[in-house]
């Protein structure tokens, strides 16, 4: 294919992958009251209320973040088969055959990273507002920051899913060893202590230390895998 053919592909699955993110979120639109009730009822559980907005737009914006955030989630893998459907042909027979399983692996890890942020999420909650008093420090939390917190929590937590498929491509690349990633595992811990710390946001001790701990159990894993196939 000359440069213009291939302009001319990669504006298709573009287009594409927009419109199934378009289609999408206007679905989340309208699921969005059902949506909300499902991300506040951690917050609920332990205030027995809803959220206050501020800001004249607040309401519409939650809304709005809210469907694009489904709408990014139910679309990835249209737009993961896209994204293959254009690289694929410039891959040789075996990097096709070891990237292809990976492909629907990677929403499946994004999909258990959310769900696993969800969990977490109560416990990270009742920790910040643990620090409340009565009648002196009296929690006032607002919509715009709450849906921020959670929205940061699940992309963290649906990012690090992806860390086993990264380390299996250096692997299969020949840029990482197995016996390598076990003779790093001190440099490994720091690194993935000093991640999680920054990537969650909140400033608890809960979901960092989960997060880390989910890392590591995925880097041990990860290793045994490499091994297992001859890296």
């Amino acid at each position: 294919m000359s440069l213009v053919d291939h302009l001319a592909e990669l504006r298709r699955r573009v287009l594409i992958s927009v419109a199934a993110f378009g289609v999408a979120s206007v679905i989340g639109w309208f699921l969005e009251p059902r949506l909300l009730e499902v991300l506040i009822a951690p917050l609920r559980e332990l205030t027995g209320e809803g959220l206050r907005f501020i800001g004249l737009g607040d309401a519409f914006a939650i809304r709005l973040r809210i469907s694009l955030l489904f709408g990014l989630v139910a679309a990835m893998p249209v737009i993961l088969l896209q994204g293959w459907l254009f690289v694929s042909p410039g891959l040789t027979s075996r990097e096709r055959s070891v990237a292809r399983p990976w492909l629907p692996l990677s929403y499946l890890f994004m999909l258990l990273g959310a769900a696993v942020a969800y969990v977490v999420l109560p416990f990270a909650v009742q920790f910040l507002l643990g620090f409340a008093q009565p009648g002196t420090l009296e929690p006032l939390i607002t919509a715009s920051e709450y849906f921020g917190f959670v929205t940061s929590l699940i992309l963290a937590f649906g990012l690090v899913m992806q860390f086993p498929i990264l380390l299996t491509f250096l692997a299969e690349a020949g840029i990482v060893h197995s016996g390598r990633l076990r003779s790093s595992r001190r440099y490994v811990i720091l690194a993935i202590a000093v991640f999680a710390a920054v990537a969650t946001p909140g400033g608890d001790l809960v979901s960092p230390a989960i997060l880390g701990g989910v890392m590591y159990v995925l880097y041990e894993l990860t290793i045994q895998f490499i091994r297992r196939r001859g890296h």
